[in-house]
């Protein structure tokens, strides 16, 4: 492997490593805007200019290939100027618009002209205008006064979702980029665009004039809306107790796996956040002819662990029904099996998952949930449909119904809901279901709790809670093993279960192993 001479330290790469990237590799940022790693090297900002000894002129670090013996500065005076001349030339035609700008406070152009630029302008002549306001897409604003023309927003949609709608038009100073009249971007990964874009050029309509980027904290998670289990960043504010503002979720953002979604999500898990804040079940509550009464947990707990030992004693657990939906972690699919199947003997699970839609071929999968294989992997038998319905008498039904309420697959319910005693709902949201039912027990989204996924290609990712649970939500593990306590049922077992660690703990002695995918 070639060994080079970087800033006076030496280090060794693999053959075939840019400059670019052998700098990186020991903490060495050279400035840039037109390259991502997920693309070939375009070269047109000038920002990544470094001196090669021996070279006649500075060379690009994110096209040149390192040779053995190469002797690199990427902080020397003539690299500082150039670095200088070509900010200055990028900004002779921007618009000083940063205080409205989107972007401000993560735009690269402001970052490198801090640190290299803070000089005077010497731009007298009047600038070029240009169009603003420019709609690109149905989430999209393009302007084009603030564009330096790096290109990344062509280059994606040409190598990664290969639509091709937008291009460069005219030449010289009059060059734009555009799209052919009557074909805009209007793909499942449009949304990308706005976070490639370096600066303040194409900006989300989803997410323009909301709030500032330095009010938001981030926090890693899974999106949960289909079984590929891309990396994401939820993007929140915390809230504020004295004026009566609550946490709200405002955007989601990627987040680097080459194993899993490389560093792209589609438009359905980056705009569906507001399910997260929205529309969500406060409190426990019981349903009285129509009417709420709001319930403590420890009543909750009372009513259905009644229920239960009343079956146990009469030896009539086969009454209980269980409907679940593939959304649950596998530490919740564990606790399930270990409570209801093996403890309880409850052999009628019926899993309704929302209906399979169209994939894409990239990222988008057909199923719309995130742990189908998960609960395959588990030993559950998804294909137990509402024929086991009929097989007995129900006087309990239990639904875990924490993703999209509104879209699984319960008709039967309408039909039957008389029929059946006692029916719990156990869900995030307020749906429909909400009237088919005697007690709803709110529980978190994914994004609110600790837990694993297994994707659609048998790869398990762990997570953690990136938000704090709504109200007085509870994760359904909790609820479950709280529930067995309370039975008790094999106390000793299912005492230990005080965190998701243990329960991977017990998971593994079973030798049902975990395996984190991490983005390096």
């Amino acid at each position: 492997m070639p060994k080079i001479l970087i800033d006076g330290r030496t280090i060794e790469v693999i053959e075939g490593t840019t400059i670019l990237k052998a700098a990186g590799q020991v903490g060495i940022q050279i400035p840039h805007l037109c390259y991502h790693p997920a693309f070939a090297p375009e070269g047109s900002c000038r920002l990544c200019l470094v001196e090669i000894e021996g070279a006649p002129k500075l060379e690009l670090a994110c096209a040149t290939v390192v040779r053995d013996g190469m002797v690199v500065r990427t902080q020397s005076e003539k690299v500082i100027e150039a670095r200088r001349s070509v900010l200055e030339f990028l900004l002779a035609e921007h618009p000083l618009d940063c205080p409205i700008c989107d972007k401000a406070g993560e735009c690269k152009l402001q970052d490198y002209y801090e640190a290299y630029g803070l000089f005077e302008s010497r731009f007298n002549e009047t600038k070029e205008k240009r169009d603003k306001l420019v709609r690109i897409g149905p989430n999209l604003i393009l302007d084009r006064e603030r564009c330096i023309q790096c290109t990344r927003c062509v280059r994606f949609l040409l190598e990664f979702t290969k639509t091709g709608e937008l291009g460069v038009f005219e030449r010289g100073i009059k060059s734009v980029i555009g799209f052919y009249e009557g074909e805009p971007v209007n793909n499942n990964y449009s949304g990308n665009l706005a976070e490639l874009c370096p600066v303040g050029a194409i900006t989300d309509l989803d997410f323009r004039f909301k709030t500032r980027t330095w009010f938001l904290e981030r926090r890693p998670s899974i999106c949960p809306l289909c079984s590929r289990g891309c990396n994401i960043y939820l993007e929140f504010h915390k809230g504020l107790a004295r004026i009566d503002l609550k946490q709200r979720v405002y955007r989601i953002r990627s987040r680097e796996n080459p194993y899993i979604n490389s560093y792209w999500i589609c438009d359905l898990g980056r705009y569906s956040y507001h399910d997260l804040d929205e529309n969500r079940i406060a409190y426990p509550f019981q349903i009285i002819k129509g009417q709420k009464t709001k319930l403590s947990w420890g009543k909750i707990y009372l009513i259905l662990v009644e229920k239960i030992k009343k079956l146990i004693i009469k030896k009539k657990t086969s009454r209980i029904v269980i409907v679940l939906t593939s959304a649950l972690t596998n530490e919740e699919f564990f606790i399930i099996k270990k409570l209801f199947v093996e403890e309880l003997k409850v052999n009628r699970i019926i899993f309704c998952d929302p209906p399979d839609e169209n994939g894409d071929n990239l990222l988008l999968t057909a199923e719309r949930v995130p742990n189908r294989r998960g609960a395959l992997d588990m030993g559950f038998n998804l294909k137990i449909g509402e024929e086991v319905l009929n097989q007995d008498k129900i006087d309990l039904l239990i639904i875990l119904a924490s993703h999209l309420s509104n879209k699984m697959v319960l008709n039967w319910l309408n039909s039957m809901a008389c029929n059946i005693e006692t029916k719990f709902l156990l869900s995030c949201h307020e749906s429909k279901l909400n009237e088919l039912v005697d007690i709803v027990v709110p529980v978190t989204v994914s994004a609110e709790k600790e837990g694993s996924f297994t994707n659609i290609d048998g790869k398990i990712q762990k997570f953690e809670a990136a938000l704090e649970p709504w109200r007085e939500s509870r994760p359904e593990w909790k609820i479950l093993v709280d529930l067995a306590r309370n039975i008790p049922l094999n106390f000793h077992y299912f005492s230990r279960f005080n965190s998701v660690k243990a329960i991977r703990e017990a998971m593994a002695e079973e030798k049902i192993y975990f395996r984190e995918i991490h983005g390096d």
